[in-house]
C-alpha cells in the first residue's frame, strides 16, 4: 500500500502527480480522508444518467472518498461534510488544500483496468447544449 499526502495543492493534480512519480498507473484508492478549503463534484441530473451537473463550493469540508486510478488518472467519489452538519456528494473533480491534508490510501494493481473495446472511460469535462454548469464527463463505462 502507498500512501499519498497532500498539502498546499489541488488534491486531483497532486495524487496524479505523485502517483506518476511512484510507477502507480492502475489502482483502488482504498480510503481518501483529509479537510479540503474549496471543492468541485457533479451528480447525475434526473433523467439523464450520462450527463453531470457541476456544483463549486466555496466551504471547507471534511472528506471521505474511495476511488480508482486508472491509466493514471484518479477517479474519485466524495462525501463532504459542511457546516450545519451536511453532506455533500458526488464525482470530485476538484479540492483545493492550503489549511490542512488529505492522505489517500492506494493499492496498486498489477493488472491493467481492462476495459472493452466498445467501452470508453473519459474523464474530461464536456459542455453539452443544456443549461450553465451541465456538461458530460462519461466517468462510467459508456
Amino acid at each position: 500500500m502507498h500512501v499519498i499526502e497532500v498539502r498546499n495543492a489541488e488534491l486531483i493534480e497532486s495524487i496524479t502527480e505523485q502517483a506518476a512519480e511512484q510507477g502507480i498507473t492502475d489502482a483502488a484508492i482504498v480510503a481518501l480522508i483529509g479537510a479540503i478549503d474549496n471543492f468541485t463534484l457533479s451528480t447525475n441530473p434526473v433523467g439523464d444518467p450520462t450527463a453531470h451537473t457541476y456544483s463549486s463550493y466555496p466551504l471547507p469540508a471534511e472528506m471521505t472518498a474511495t476511488g480508482e486510478i486508472v491509466d493514471g488518472k484518479p477517479h474519485i467519489h466524495a462525501v463532504m461534510a459542511v457546516q450545519g452538519d451536511r453532506a455533500i456528494s458526488g464525482h470530485l473533480h476538484k479540492a483545493q488544500l492550503d489549511t490542512s491534508f488529505a492522505r489517500a490510501y492506494v493499492i496498486p494493481s498489477e493488472h491493467h483496468v481492462a476495459v472493452p473495446a466498445n467501452e470508453q472511460i473519459v474523464f474530461d469535462e464536456i459542455p453539452d447544449d443544456g443549461p450553465p454548469g451541465r456538461g458530460r464527463i462519461n466517468d462510467t463505462r459508456v
